[in-house]
């Protein structure tokens, strides 16, 4: 998985851009704002959901503009291409070799991890961002998870419309609803907690002692059984319409993270600890799509090399280039990327503009 050429257009701070790459170490650095993190946030827009910085379609576009963006990617044998048009800037349309397909496919031909410092506050905010991130690891390694979560969510839409309604459901159709959403539901749980397990074997043979050893933990193990998830949901429908919203189901799911050495919640633990226990995650993860699809993801990683001591920067960089796979960094010093080796390909980035050093 490694992209040799990105180019973009209309995007955030880019008009144009042409980027040339190979596998191995992809190094931008540049000063705070210059435009660095919307490359890698470019990039990350080459899989299912809405990139590392979950932004609004319109928002992404080239400020000054038509309104519209694109992004595209060239593989080994692959052409993919992601973006929206001045008429419909909300509308997000994705193509593979020229053909339309849904964004969700976008899973089959690349799996993307990325780190950056908004994820710092993971494990202090709310349960959704947890379940975006654990879902964004399952369809790295089950590209179906994906439409799976965008059928769910469309079921669970559909349902609270109707239990908002004033007049009384239609019995027949909420039957139908919860049949969906049963099935739907106990797929996605599953996929989760599969994944899950698989992670926490992984975390607990990787602890090399370069980061906090993490274990994971989902309390929705009781959705993972189709014929208990649609008894819950039609016991709950009267309490569902008075809130007006489905209560129960994977959508209400959480995942927490504990440090395995010290079993403490990682919302306890410090702010660097809570930072070892995503590294850890994410390289585990990398490790175990390695495995199983037989190729290294693509990794985007962001200011990461400031907030680690030389000792681990240089012990990162030389497991990452052990590993393989194509590694995109960023951070405003190129000091902080001594430790890279030598075939990296070094990028400096100014004010929209982008040289290779």
């Amino acid at each position: 998985m490694t992209i040799s050429r990105l180019t973009l257009q209309n995007f955030r701070n880019y008009p144009q851009l042409r980027l040339e790459t190979t596998p191995g170490f992809v190094v931008l650095s540049g000063e705070n704002g210059a435009g660095k993190t919307n490359i890698l946030e470019a990039v990350s827009l080459l899989s299912p959901g809405r990139g590392l910085r979950r932004a609004a379609l319109k928002d992404i576009a080239f400020e000054g503009g038509a309104g519209d963006f694109a992004v595209a990617a060239e593989l080994d044998d692959v052409q993919l291409g992601t973006g929206t048009s001045a008429e419909y800037p909300e509308r997000r349309k994705t193509r593979v070799n020229g053909a339309a397909v849904p964004t969700n496919d976008l899973a089959q031909w690349l799996s993307i991890l990325w780190l950056t410092p908004a994820m710092d506050r993971l494990f202090m905010e709310g349960a959704s961002g947890r379940r975006n991130f654990l879902d964004r690891l399952v369809t790295a390694l089950e590209p179906d998870h994906a439409r799976n979560c965008t059928r769910y969510d469309a079921a669970r839409r559909e349902r609270n419309r109707l239990l908002a309604d004033e007049y009384m459901p239609d019995a027949e159709w909420l039957d139908a609803l919860d049949g969906q959403l049963a099935n739907f539901g106990s797929t996605l749980a599953e996929a989760r907690f599969r994944i899950t397990e698989a992670l926490n074997k992984a975390l607990a043979m990787t602890d090399n002692g370069l980061f906090a050893a993490a274990r994971l933990n989902l309390d929705d193990d009781e959705l993972r059984n189709q014929s208990a998830l649609l008894e819950a949901l039609r016991a709950s429908r009267q309490a569902d319409r008075a809130a007006g919203r489905t209560l129960k189901g994977p959508h209400r799911a959480d995942l927490t993270v504990f440090h395995r050495t010290k079993d403490q919640a990682a919302e306890k633990c410090s702010t660097g600890e809570q930072k070892a226990l995503l590294f850890s995650i994410i390289l585990a993860h990398a490790d175990l799509i390695t495995e199983q699809r037989g190729s290294r993801p693509i990794l985007l990683l962001d200011e990461v090399a400031a907030h680690l001591d030389p000792r681990r920067r240089a012990t990162l960089f030389g497991q990452l280039a052990e590993k393989g796979g194509q590694v995109w960094l960023t951070g405003t010093e190129p000091g902080l990327f001594e430790d890279v080796p030598d075939h990296a390909m070094h990028f400096q980035v100014a004010e929209g503009r982008v040289t290779k050093r």
